[in-house]
């Protein structure tokens, strides 16, 4: 018995490492053989319809055996007994153990970050993991998001994915890895957030988030300010960040409670907080104070500044003869963001003419 035990074993290992057409395969041909030898044995119950030999034949293979349908001779029996049972069992037995594999191997490859989120569009990939920061950031991004959008973090150095319910991962070599990009889908991405462990590797990654993807709006972390001045002049369409702590330090010495301000202005998890939209193209132009005073009315929206298209200047003061155009982007403050698809701009311009 050790013996046909050990045989069945390598039988059931060689079919699990089959492909699934050779496995289909051996299926339709043991199914033929089946039929066959039942046919030859006289068992015509069995073999005298297509639906009854095929309904006899999967329950056998799943073991289910309902006794409604079975061999009446005993050649038939013996041929079951021989042939039909254990090798419609062991296709079976592989079939599921394949499956499983299969499966496992699927959700393990994403949970490695070994998948591939090519075809994924309109996303936003975070480039590094700081731990803790880098947690945080995601957090944020989950909590100003206005659909159920699953960010792509890219990392190097991680076992597995590190937000496995709330993210996807792609495990790359270093943050300038091109087919990392591509595995990311940043051809298609959105928006992609850089944060390197310090700025040589950050500048790296900018670089290869906008060879990767050139439509994206790129953001990146600098902890110097020479290197973010180098990514602003280099790299079209590039935001590079600096830490503000200090500027917000004097700004509060001088002005009690511009801290507490800018928390409020910047938190993703505050009310009345600061947020951007753009303006789709095709409105007629709207004078920036008539447009403050219909967003307001209309939407309960404070506007704040305005971001001329083509221009990278951002205007906090506009001056009272400024207008909004299309493709314009302006800045406003309020207890939630605003879809840009819901804002009524042909009402606002009626309004306005009113």
């Amino acid at each position: 018995m050790p013996i046909i035990r050990t045989i069945w074993q390598r039988v059931y290992i060689a079919f699990a490492e089959l492909s699934w057409a050779a496995l289909g395969a051996a299926f339709l041909l043991h199914g033929i053989a089946t039929w066959i030898l039942l046919a030859a044995t006289g068992e015509t119950d069995l073999t005298g319809h297509a639906v009854t030999f095929l309904y006899y034949y999967v329950t056998t293979a799943t073991t289910v055996g309902y006794g409604d349908l079975s061999p009446s001779g005993q050649a038939g029996r013996l041929a079951t007994l021989i042939f039909v049972l254990p090798g419609s069992i062991a296709l079976f037995t592989a079939f599921l153990g394949k499956a499983v594999a299969d499966i496992g191997a699927f959700w393990r490859r994403n949970l490695n970050g070994l998948g591939d989120f090519g075809d994924r569009a309109g996303h936003t990939i975070v480039v590094g993991w700081q731990g803790m920061r880098t947690r945080k950031l995601v957090e944020g991004l989950l909590d100003d998001a206005l659909s159920g959008e699953k960010p792509i973090l890219l990392a190097p150095g991680l076992e597995h994915n590190p937000m496995p319910q709330r993210i996807d991962f792609i495990l790359a070599d270093n943050l300038s890895d091109a087919l990392s990009f591509r595995r990311a889908g940043a051809e298609g991405a959105s928006v992609i957030v850089v944060r390197g462990k310090d700025d040589d590797e950050t500048l790296a990654a900018t670089l290869a988030a906008r060879a990767a993807a050139p439509d994206a709006r790129v953001v990146a972390h600098f902890e110097d300010e020479g290197a973010a001045k180098l990514i602003r002049r280099q790299v079209h369409g590039a935001e590079a960040i600096t830490s503000v702590s200090t500027d917000l330090l004097v700004r509060s010495a001088r002005d009690p409670g511009a801290s507490q301000l800018a928390d409020l202005m910047f938190s993703s998890r505050t009310a009345d907080t600061a947020y951007s939209l753009q303006v789709p193209s095709g409105i007629a132009p709207v004078a920036y104070l008539d447009a403050l005073a219909a967003l307001k009315h209309g939407h309960d929206m404070t506007l704040i500044g305005l971001n001329k298209a083509g221009s990278e200047k951002v205007d906090l003061n506009c001056a009272s003869d400024c207008t909004i155009e299309g493709g314009d982007t302006i800045f406003y403050i309020a207890d939630e963001r605003c879809d840009p698809r819901s804002l009524d701009w042909a009402g606002v311009t009626k309004q306005v003419a009113a």
